[in-house]
């Protein structure tokens, strides 16, 4: 195997070549026609992880995304819920085929493995650390973008009947809270300026940018939005997009750390923590 230097590894024989591109699709070279071709042979087990399809026994063969995403599940499922999804000897091999495929999802860091192991433990009834540092850790994670830690996509635990998904900010709805203040501000400095000094608009602007911008950044977070943060993603039951608004507007006391939401098009209610934007469902009776 070597390395062209344009991030695609390569593996030679003598009358063909295997090669994994960058974006990560299989292509096949054969020496003897000189031609490029996508891989669509049959998977091999002895030589990659393959899965087997229900209806035909046929062995499929996976994308390296794939690969990936039945991994995270796997462990997932067996540190939050302790059901396993694969065998040892399944699991084993999945993760050596993402190892020789330079997956960097196998390695995992030092809070990840805390992390899983504190998930671990607490379904035992034995927890390892306090809720405090447990959401401390997970908001660090989610910080760091850990896949380990932040799940955009709902997953349910049969055991539980609990839905579960983590939103996502909306930095750009939360930007535009500030706009209606910012409005008012420029063009009633910009009226009076202009009918007191008799400059230029540019100039004026110039001059307030920066006093218009603090008063827009104080009247909007002390007065009108206090505290505020919108987050958006996915319902846990339905997967339809919701959005959820935590804070107070004009003094009226709205979602402080945890919101309970009613998912408009299933009307399943699910709870959101501020500090984690995790949602889940309620259980089921």
């Amino acid at each position: 195997m070597s390395d062209n230097g344009d991030g695609v590894a390569e593996t030679r024989s003598p009358s063909k070549a295997t090669i994994t591109s960058a974006q990560k699709r299989e292509l096949m070279y054969d020496a003897d026609s000189g031609r490029f071709f996508e891989s669509e042979g049959e998977c091999i087990p002895a030589e990659e992880y393959c899965a087997v399809d229900e209806n035909t026994g046929k062995l499929i063969r996976l994308t390296i995304e794939e690969k990936e995403r039945m991994f995270l599940d796997s462990l997932q499922s067996y540190y939050f819920s302790g059901r396993q999804l694969l065998s040892d000897d399944e699991f084993d091999l999945l993760k050596e085929d993402l190892q020789w495929s330079g997956s960097a999802l196998v390695s995992l860091n030092r809070k990840e493995a805390r992390f899983l192991s504190a998930m671990k433990a607490y379904n035992k009834g034995t927890p390892i650390m306090s809720d405090d540092e447990y959401n401390a850790l997970k908001l660090e994670l989610k910080n760091e973008n850990s896949k380990f830690a932040v799940s955009t996509e709902p997953k349910c635990f049969i055991d539980t009947g609990i839905c579960t998904v983590t939103l996502q900010e909306d930095f750009f709805r939360s930007n535009l809270l500030y706009l209606p203040v910012l409005s008012i501000l420029y063009f009633t400095w910009l009226v009076l300026s202009y009918e007191i000094l008799h400059l230029n608009p540019i100039f004026l602007t110039i001059i307030g940018a920066f006093p218009i911008y603090k008063g827009t950044l104080t009247i909007t977070d002390q007065y009108v939005f206090t505290n505020q943060k919108i987050a958006y993603g996915p319902c846990p039951s339905c997967e339809a997009e919701n959005r959820v608004f935590f804070g107070d507007i004009l003094g009226v006391q709205g979602f402080g750390e945890q919101a309970e939401v009613k998912c408009p098009q299933c009307k399943d209610k699910f709870t959101v923590l501020r500090s984690t934007l995790r949602a889940s469902t309620l259980p089921k009776a």
